[in-house]
């Protein structure tokens, strides 16, 4: 092990103290940096009745992590909010629920722009997101978590395009018709013939390609593929944590030496092993179902589940991860790939989250850490912002020239 990263983990752990107290210095270096996040779930709270996100939340009593106070309190900028698509099974009647859903999450990402114009602004390229978070307004990138809305006709991904669509993530917990994912049986062994067409549309527009949930296989392949540099929106280490969704050494290396970024995740589940029970899976799995139904369910109705969900864990408990261990993660993988090629994706109101960095409001605690690790404001500048704008704006740069020499 590489003695800066011990020195930094004991430095971490020296520090770690008092509630992980943010020094003044920390917080004001904080605050002035360009602050974003590759990954917001945030659009699924959108549709819950009566929800505000111009108000201010608990976890403790809605389980959301994401509201405009509690953004301005953790210095969180905007980022990328997510088009997300439950799997959906392989039929006519699957693929059309998933492209309809699809849209239906695409309009309520831009309607947050358009209805909040003073608080919101949806960003298309890297200079966007500078003059918005300037201009003191939350920057909105749009995203797609699992690309089964397009898995009818690739070429659909043109309209998304159009209406802001900027970073493709192609699968997630399940394989579908574009890809296997990590935490599924093959069925491609790699990319489907759609997944390598969608590959290839995205490069010709400009969008970023995301192997986050992704097996090895398409990993390897869309790295390959891909005439830009890609991303890993929501990735942790394998070498800190022996799970299929993170990644190993070799690909982190592999990753930066094409000009790519890792930004590192906050899902507990996958910081720590955890012991398989299919009883609490079993009992966990009707009430994730219900997060589909957001849109239908009372504020009270969504508390309840909460309670419900907190109950299942706390009879079935498993090991719950905290600041600490996300910093392991964290660490270890800028000893990796250096400050040039990591990032924050926390994976926010979609089970992201841990002891001590429960939501968006303790954002500050990271740069006190960094800071204590031996990072610069450099360093953070590009953790925090600087290298996810630059791998849009080199997915960008590569469409232009190709369209060009069309």
């Amino acid at each position: 092990m590489n003695s800066r990263y011990l020195l930094a983990l004991c430095m971490v752990a020296m520090t770690a103290h008092a509630a992980d107290e943010v020094s003044p210095e920390a917080l004001a270096l904080h605050q002035r940096l360009l602050v974003l996040d590759s990954h917001l779930d945030t659009p699924m709270q959108l549709s819950r009745p009566g929800w505000d996100i111009l108000a201010r939340h608990t976890y403790a009593e809605d389980g959301s992590q994401v509201d405009v106070p509690r953004m301005q309190d953790g210095g969180l900028d905007g980022g990328f909010w997510v088009i997300y698509t439950a799997p959906v099974p392989d039929t006519d009647e699957g693929r059309a629920s998933a492209s309809n859903y699809g849209l239906a999450m695409l309009a309520r990402i831009r309607d947050l722009a358009e209805r909040s114009p003073q608080t919101f602004e949806l960003a298309l390229t890297p200079d966007d997101a500078r003059r918005i978070a300037g201009a003191g307004k939350r920057v909105v990138f749009i995203s797609m978590e699992n690309a089964d809305p397009l898995s009818a006709d690739p070429q659909r991904l043109l309209t998304y395009y159009r209406q802001g669509l900027r970073m493709l993530g192609l699968v997630h917990f399940s394989t579908n018709e574009i890809a296997d994912s990590a935490t599924a049986l093959p069925k491609w062994h790699g990319l489907s013939p759609k997944g390598r067409e969608l590959v290839t549309q995205a490069n010709r527009l400009g969008i970023l390609l995301d192997v986050s949930h992704a097996s090895d296989a398409v990993f390897d392949q869309v790295l390959a593929a891909s005439t830009a540099p890609i991303i890993a929106s929501h990735s942790s280490s394998k070498a800190v944590n022996n799970h299929p969704r993170n990644l190993d050494d070799a690909r982190l290396r592999q990753l930066a030496a094409k000009g790519g970024v890792v930004q590192v995740n906050s899902y507990g589940d996958y910081l720590v092993p955890l012991k398989p029970n299919p009883e609490r899976q079993k009992a966990l799995a009707p009430l994730y179902a219900q997060y589909r139904n957001l849109a239908g369910l009372s504020p009270e109705q969504v508390k309840a589940l909460h309670g419900d969900i907190a109950a299942v864990n706390q009879r079935f408990p498993q090991p719950k991860p905290d600041l600490d261990v996300f910093m392991k993660h964290l660490l270890h993988i800028l000893e990796v790939v250096g400050p040039e090629h990591v990032g924050i994706g926390a994976d926010w109101d979609g089970g992201g989250g841990v002891i001590g960095l429960e939501d968006v409001s303790q954002l500050p605690k990271i740069t006190q850490r960094l800071l204590d690790a031996g990072y610069s404001e450099k360093d953070l500048a590009n953790i925090w912002g600087e290298n996810l704008l630059r791998v849009v704006q080199a997915a960008q740069a590569k469409a232009q020239v190709a369209l060009y020499m069309q």
